[in-house]
């Protein structure tokens, strides 16, 4: 039975691999081109502020579609559901808290990384630690999901199932990306993630409307037989199917919601893209431009996701090398063959290795810029050496993120990417708005904000069913778990909302009024904002 299910998998790994390296040659030829070879800091971290809010835009939403949102998502909607469509809403909705909120004052305040706005008018030195560090934590766990993407895409296209050769191949896929950061910065990425994102909006809108021609532009009718092919029947067209009616499941459906609406305007790689144009108007053009792509895709991805539970079967999917992160190749594989196999496998490798580029970018960035030039050499470093430690530190990203892959193969990358939700709204979110609209806040509800969400959040996901415990932990073996919810974000997020308020009105130490004028007038205005 399991190579009845396997073969249809494979397709042809020699055309998937052969157009997948078609898409790695032209585009690191793009980044080449694209490259100054005498790049200042403002060309590496932010691309010169060049790009155009519809570029950005369309880059924006192409480093936050990633794995999760093309495999991980469209397999939890063909297993699960209406339950698993929940992810794709959170996020889109996600975006207007970016667009109201964040961005605009972020572009405005900050130069290069999320350290820039905490620290404005903190003490400098602690406030940009606990940002960086706060960063490497996020984007460690958001590595884990677009890795693990990558192992059981490989397993599925490659024909590789043993776990030495997925290793191997994840070593080469990370090679890739770091090579994207060394050599072209935040320019060569942006241009990576504006190709990949058209590729990824095209395919996806072309095969939604294929297959809802191929119902006969009847989608009820297409829903009917995804419940015919589907163990759930009718309960897949209705919530709770992973989400059910007891108190602890509606209560980890909540915390789900909430780190997946909060989680992304506080994502770090997401918010060093509002750095890369040239005033507020654009940064606010690119979250529209980014919001409206992303709309596009997840209604396709809705499509998609049913289609494969219609035409390929939860069963076959759940069980086939990748588990439910197959869904999408295996519908691809069933409508249009190895050719639309081979397709679908390049947009799926080029989305895995155009988001971790940029979360290696943004790792590595808020490391020599927040730690390396303003902790380590107190604002003084030589921007050469600061691109040059920026660079080291994307080499040991790219390593710890190829270890990382290996550890959580297997793993629906939605559900990892919620868990990084979760700490970027626990730690980052809290401490921007506080930093952004309280007069009062200082360094020491900075800092009990950023480390009271993080710490917190990271014990709770520690000891939850999302790591031991539970038939999809990520440690099947043993049982140490205490916390009952998933994801954690319920109680992390509102405690560091009030670990920030505690640590204010209990410091000894008030806030500077001139530094949060200053930072007013230059939120909301611009002026002063040096991009």
């Amino acid at each position: 039975m399991t190579a009845q299910l396997a073969a249809p998998a494979i397709g042809s790994p020699t055309l998937n691999l052969s157009v997948f390296l078609i898409f790695v040659f032209i585009t690191l030829f793009i980044v080449y081109k694209v490259t100054n070879r005498n790049q200042s800091t403002a060309d590496y971290y932010a691309a010169g502020s060049a790009f155009t809010g519809m570029q950005n835009g369309i880059a924006m939403s192409g480093d936050f579609l990633s794995a999760a949102s093309f495999l991980g998502i469209s397999g939890a909607i063909a297993v699960h559901g209406y339950d698993g469509f929940l992810y794709s809403v959170g996020w889109l909705v996600a975006w207007l808290v970016a667009l109201l909120l964040i961005g605009e004052r972020v572009r405005n305040t900050g130069r290069f990384t999320m350290g820039d706005v905490m620290a404005f008018r903190m003490r400098q030195r602690p406030v940009r630690a606990a940002a960086a560090n706060a960063t490497l934590v996020i984007t460690f766990f958001y590595m884990l999901a677009q890795m693990a993407g990558a192992g059981g895409l490989m397993a599925l296209l490659l024909n590789v199932h043993t776990r030495g050769g997925q290793a191997l191949l994840i070593t080469g896929v990370g090679i890739v990306m770091v090579f994207y950061v060394l050599v072209g910065g935040m320019k060569g990425t942006t241009w990576v993630q504006i190709i990949k994102a058209g590729l990824l909006l095209v395919t996806v809108t072309f095969i939604s409307v294929f297959l809802i021609g191929k119902f006969g532009f009847n989608f009820s009718g297409l829903l009917e037989q995804a419940a015919q092919n589907s163990p759930l029947g009718e309960k897949l067209l209705q919530p709770g199917s992973s989400y059910g009616t007891d108190g602890t499941s509606q209560l980890d459906f909540v915390s789900l919601a909430l780190s997946l609406v909060l989680g992304i305007s506080s994502l770090p790689h997401v918010l060093m893209r509002v750095y890369t144009v040239p005033t507020a108007k654009e940064a606010r053009s690119s979250v529209v431009w980014c919001s409206w792509s992303m709309f596009i895709f997840y209604l396709g991805i809705l499509v998609v996701g049913y289609s494969a539970t219609a035409l390929v079967g939860s069963d076959t999917i759940v069980h086939a090398p990748g588990g439910e992160n197959s869904a999408a190749p295996l519908l691809a594989f069933h409508i249009g063959g190895v050719v639309l196999l081979g397709i679908v496998s390049a947009v799926a490798f080029a989305t895995i290795l155009a988001v971790v580029a940029g979360l290696t970018l943004a790792a590595s960035a808020s490391f020599a810029h927040d730690v390396y030039a303003n902790v380590l050499r107190r604002g003084k470093a030589d921007p050469r050496s600061e691109i040059r430690v920026a660079r080291l530190t994307a080499l040991v990203i790219g390593f710890l993120a190829i270890i990382g892959g290996i550890v959580a193969d297997g793993q629906n990358v939605a559900f990892l990417v919620s868990l990084a939700l979760a700490l970027a709204a626990s730690a980052n979110l809290p401490t921007l708005l506080y930093t952004l609209y309280w007069k009062r806040f200082n360094t020491s509800g900075t800092l009990w904000s950023i480390y009271g969400g993080l710490v917190s959040c990271l014990v709770l996901i520690l000891f939850s069913p999302a790591v031991s415990g539970g038939p999809t932990s990520i440690i099947r073996t043993v049982d140490f778990h205490w916390f009952p919810l998933t994801n954690p974000g319920v109680v992390s997020i509102p405690l560091s909302f009030l670990c920030g308020y505690l640590g204010t009105v209990f410091s000894r130490h008030p806030a500077d009024p001139d530094k949060h004028a200053e930072m007013e007038v230059r939120a909301l205005t611009g002026i002063g904002a040096d991009l």
